[in-house]
């Protein structure tokens, strides 16, 4: 297995909108690597791509407890749990991630739509 080809592979069908083609690929990869954080990554953003929301998070999980400093992965993961309607645990995600990057408008409007989800909920 060459896992460099494969998991160039994988980024070109995510690139071209095919989600679990990359996803099916990327498996392997982390099975060989379990501490590879960007084919981890890739393979979350897959996952949440093909709406297998729930492997989504579980890597995203991962991925934050190895690096609680990852504000990406804190906002994939608090769009996953969003999507999953989890909204007041998407909250912690989001704000971690909005704080730790406060120049990302994405940020931002993800945060700023769980908050108004969850102040209309109560």
């Amino acid at each position: 297995m060459d896992l460099l080809a494969d998991y160039r592979r994988a980024t070109m069908f995510f690139e071209t909108g095919d989600p679990s083609g990359a996803a099916r690929l990327l498996e392997p990869i982390v099975d060989a690597e379990p501490g590879n954080a960007a084919v981890r990554q890739l393979l979350a953003r897959a996952y949440f791509q093909s709406a297998q929301l729930n492997r989504a998070e579980a890597h995203l999980r991962e991925l934050v407890d190895r690096d609680p400093s990852d504000h990406y992965a804190h906002h994939v993961l608090g769009r996953t749990l969003e999507r999953l309607n989890r909204h007041t645990d998407a909250l912690r995600h989001l704000r971690i991630a909005a704080a730790m990057y406060a120049a990302n408008d994405d940020y931002r409007v993800a945060l700023d739509r769980v908050e108004a989800r969850v102040g209309g909920t109560r």
